[in-house]
């Protein structure tokens, strides 16, 4: 059995033979823990052909693991100078190469132009920088997805499964936890990853909801006062919303949290996704009665 020092050797002269350099835009970190890799794999719970799409291949060392668990695996990576690596180092894997930035484009036409079947999984490393756009992207396309695991910095990690009143909680704690169950598997040391990141990871299992978490009457008012309540953290929400309704002065506003029986003086980080969707259900109100 390859040790964890040779695996990793392997992997950095693939890359060596194929020109590839490290490139920060991409944050481009790689694992090469078998043991971990397996965990990843494992968190997946693969049956034998399911469909799996790998976001951010990097140079295919988590993409085999998927294979070898039995998965049909479509793997997109950004970085034109890692197909060549991918191809080489994934010969003879059930595995999909596909070159391109996952924000542009559709997976669900992607999986099926491919051969994949639906419900699919959805694994990936995602890069630091770009976390929260791609899981918005994917939930908000209401993708054909049932699960997600996804290696994130471990900071992200504990900000989309916090609770009301925690620093870490903001808007989109409430957006995952409205289309997902989010839970932390297990947290990355930074030192696992080539070259080693400035902080440590988490990999979190995201998992789809069947309906929304709440029923709320306008889902994007909801996520509007989300956004505002969360705006200005130091604001009460009688002041912080005040810009969501042009022509809504404090005087309806407050009638509205009356009616949703919340305290004006309360701030935005104290509410949960519950009373939120109550608020937005008094707004819809009064809006339809005015």
């Amino acid at each position: 059995m390859m040790s964890l020092k040779q695996n990793e050797t392997k992997t950095m002269e693939l890359l060596k033979k194929h020109g590839f350099h490290f490139k920060k835009k991409w944050g481009q970190n790689f694992l090469t823990d078998k043991n971990l890799l397996n965990c990843i794999a494992d968190a997946a719970k693969i049956k034998q052909g399911e469909s799996i799409v790998e976001i951010g291949a990097g140079a295919g060392t988590l993409t085999k693991h998927l294979a070898e668990a039995g998965a049909k695996v479509l793997t997109v990576e950004i970085d034109p100078s890692l197909i060549p690596v991918l191809q080489e180092n994934l010969r003879g894997y059930d595995v999909k190469i596909i070159q391109g930035d996952v924000l542009k484009l559709d997976m669900d036409k992607l999986t099926t132009g491919h051969g994949l079947t639906w419900p699919y999984k959805i694994v990936a490393n995602l890069p630091y920088y770009i976390t929260t756009p791609i899981i918005m992207n994917i939930l908000e396309n209401e993708y054909h997805v049932d699960i997600m695991v996804m290696m994130l910095q471990w900071e992200v990690a504990e900000r989309l499964t916090a609770r009301p009143g925690s620093k870490e909680y903001g808007a989109i704690t409430l957006a995952v936890q409205y289309y997902t169950e989010p839970k932390i598997l297990f947290k990355v040391a930074r030192h696992l990853f080539k070259p080693t990141p400035e902080v440590d990871s988490a990999v979190l299992l995201l998992e789809k909801r069947i309906h929304p978490r709440v029923k709320v009457k306008n889902e994007k008012l909801m996520f509007k006062i989300i956004k505002a309540a969360f705006g200005q953290r130091r604001k009460t929400l009688l002041n912080a919303l005040t810009t969501v309704s042009p022509g809504f002065g404090k005087e309806k506003l407050q009638e509205v949290l009356k009616t949703a029986g919340i305290d004006g003086q309360r701030r935005g980080e104290t509410l949960s996704l519950e009373e939120f969707a109550r608020l937005a259900d008094s707004w819809q109100d009064m809006q339809d009665f005015l």
